[in-house]
């Protein structure tokens, strides 16, 4: 029987077991803590089906001058740390002109198209849809040109990957969302993006159908990870595991782990916080809010604000500055309430400079396979990419054509 050791327990993780030990694999999924609570737990909450562009570094100097200067709530960099990402930053640039973005939304867009339909499979067998609206969110607008633009790419979406979208007037936004303030210009309802009231909830209903169709979870160290004689092998709390082949699945650390093995991959940290509020309005639907750089959407503790992207280094005391400015335009639409935890949730999104996964066996070492770098929809993506990667290490077809994700484009 063919046997695999999958390290690490998020979204990704968690979806690669499961769809191994359907394949008949025997599987050990292995992380330091219970799954589902690193960023899996603190991500929007949302299975994005109209995310069909990853997101691109802005080439033009006023953008970058507004990141620059601090004046945009999107991303917010430490100047102490920025050399750890200037490496990464320069490729993402690279890659974000008008032809190579082209091509990373080619490649994006037909993992994005299973994104829903294979959640749906895993959400159903595990019992899970007390957690899921299928519903779609709202992107606000608070500058009627902005709306306009929007409006234009999301035709275009809708022309060229089929997404379904509605846009709302401020009155029809008002009425859908009667506790928000009643002057904005309106909005664009994404109809097919589902969503979560309990992302780290989900991971977990996964994570307990694999251990019921007889995957084992255990915890232990990724990092002592070891090739031997027979495949690979890792140290746990309940001893060494062996098995014929490993999964790299550690989202932002997975480049930490395959150094001691010579390879080299890129990553951009993007860290982001969450905090979650109640007492004040209760919404329909999540919120992102364009201008405030921040989502905001119902959950099972209240309404969790998600901010955009941190550029620090991988230790450094959280600095919720975007939260205190995501907080502040939040209150400007809203009654929020008070917060519910004492501190802000933080983790880190791990984005490759050209914007898509790195997934597939290993160059140089038989037997070991990567799965990662899904930036910011490595909660949409996990079952898709679980699915492609069970494909190709059971001798599959795969569904689609995995060459652009492969990890020997590094």
């Amino acid at each position: 029987m063919q046997s695999a050791i999958v390290l690490g327990g998020g979204m990704i993780g968690v979806s690669a077991a499961l769809h191994l030990r359907q394949r008949g694999w025997t599987v050990t999924l292995v992380d330091r803590r219970e799954p589902g609570r690193e960023t899996s737990y603190g991500n929007a909450g949302m299975i994005q089906a109209e995310a069909v562009r990853p997101y691109p570094m802005p080439r033009d100097l006023a953008s970058l001058l507004k990141i620059a200067t601090g004046r945009t709530n999107d991303v917010r960099y430490s100047l102490s740390s920025l050399h750890l990402h200037i490496e990464p930053l320069l490729r993402y640039w690279w890659h974000s002109a008008p032809k190579r973005h082209r091509e990373a939304i080619d490649a994006w867009a037909r993992l994005i198209a299973y994104a829903t339909a294979e959640h749906d499979i895993l959400i159903r067998e595990a019992h899970a849809d007390n957690l899921i609206r299928r519903a779609g969110y709202r992107a606000l607008y608070r500058d009627a040109a902005a709306l306009d633009l929007s409006i234009k790419a999301a035709e275009e979406d809708q022309h060229e990957f089929g997404v379904n979208f509605r846009v709302l007037s401020g009155s029809e936004l008002a009425k859908a969302e009667p506790v928000l303030r009643d002057d904005l210009p309106g909005a664009i309802h994404w109809l097919d993006t589902w969503t979560v009231s309990d992302p780290g909830a989900l991971v977990t209903a996964y994570a307990e159908l694999f251990e019921r169709l007889g995957g084992r979870i255990v915890l232990g160290d990724a990092q002592s990870l070891q090739q031997t004689a027979a495949g690979w092998s890792v140290d746990t709390d309940q001893g060494r595991i062996d098995a014929a082949t490993a999964v790299v699945t550690l989202g932002p650390w997975s480049p930490d782990l395959l150094y001691k093995f010579g390879y080299r991959i890129p990553l951009v940290r993007k860290r982001g916080y969450h905090m979650h509020y109640s007492g004040g309005a209760s919404l329909d639907l999540p919120l992102i809010d364009k201008a405030g750089g921040y989502a905001m959407g119902p959950m099972a503790k209240g309404i969790r604000i998600t901010t955009g992207a941190e550029l620090t280094s991988p230790d450094a005391l959280a600095t919720p500055v975007q939260l205190a400015s995501a907080e502040a335009s939040a209150r400007e639409l809203i009654d929020l309430g008070k917060r519910v935890e004492p501190d802000p949730w933080f983790g880190t999104r791990p984005c490759t400079p050209d914007m898509l996964p790195v997934l597939g066996p290993a160059p140089l070492h038989p037997g070991l396979w990567m799965n990662f770098g899904h930036g910011h929809q490595g909660f949409t993506l996990g079952p898709a990419t679980g699915r492609l990667l069970a494909e190709m290490m059971s001798g599959e077809t795969p569904a689609i054509d995995p060459t652009p994700y492969r990890p020997e484009r590094f």
